[in-house]
């Protein structure tokens, strides 16, 4: 295991699922973990096991993504209390309805707000850290934003920003030492989905589809990279490609 002795590591989305599991699998390679996520109570929560089963620090920065005020103070309050930032894990993101024809509004905004500006919004803030620091950003992308997506088109364009995104800001701070990452599952048992119905993680049986833990050890690779970069990662649930891709 390659450790991350003494680097700081922000991850978004961090109450739960691949979040959560994110949170774990970094400080257990001994990286100091800021958590942001709208649930202050999980993450306080979450907070103190991480530093019970890891040792290290965890700096809780509660807010919305989707306002832009969230990512500046979530990135100075951990530059403040640590003096740095070493990597940012872009995960935070939702689905909402499915059919374009009967989309509302608000289930609309909702997955662009939170998928593509959360994730414009922590990227400007945390680059100029990482580039003092030539760390590392890593995007939590999707199969959705790969392949064409009949469930829900607007969710799938929204994936196909964050990937085209990620892959565009590599290019352009590459030479300056920051690595750029995507990592992207398929299924994944969390509570996505719970919004709208049943979520992935009583929908699918263990063993069926992709674990948050196994997302997280993609991430972790990445974020582990000495002088290189993990450009993409797909994490897909064995039998995606079989006939009807769903």
């Amino acid at each position: 295991m390659v450790t991350l002795d003494d680097a700081t590591v922000l991850v978004t989305g961090a109450s739960s699922g691949i979040g959560e599991a994110t949170a774990h699998a970094l400080a257990a390679r001994g990286a100091d973990v800021a958590l942001l996520a709208r649930r202050r109570e999980a993450l306080e929560s979450l907070a103190t096991d991480l530093e019970a089963d890891h040792g290290g620090s965890a700096l809780v920065v509660d807010g919305d993504v989707r306002e832009r005020a969230t990512s500046e103070a979530a990135v100075e309050a951990v530059v403040d209390r640590f003096g740095g930032l070493d990597a940012v894990v872009s995960n935070a993101g939702i689905g909402r309805g499915s059919d374009v024809a009967t989309m509302t509004d608000e289930e609309y905004f909702a997955m662009q707000e939170t998928n593509v500006d959360g994730t414009f919004f922590l990227a400007r803030e945390a680059i100029p850290h990482l580039k003092e620091s030539q760390g590392t950003l890593v995007v939590v992308g999707s199969f959705a934003g790969q392949y064409p997506r009949s469930f829900n088109p607007v969710y799938a364009a929204t994936k196909w920003w964050v990937r085209g995104f990620a892959h565009s800001v590599a290019a352009q701070v590459g030479e300056d030492g920051v690595a750029v990452s995507v990592v992207n599952p398929s299924e994944v048992r969390t509570e996505f989905g719970s919004e709208d119905g049943e979520p992935f993680e009583e929908r699918f049986e263990p063993g069926t589809v992709t674990e948050p833990e196994e997302v997280a050890e993609a991430i972790a690779f990445a974020v582990t990279r000495e002088g290189s970069s993990a450009q993409e990662i797909d994490l897909f649930r064995r039998d995606k490609f079989g006939d009807t891709l769903s």
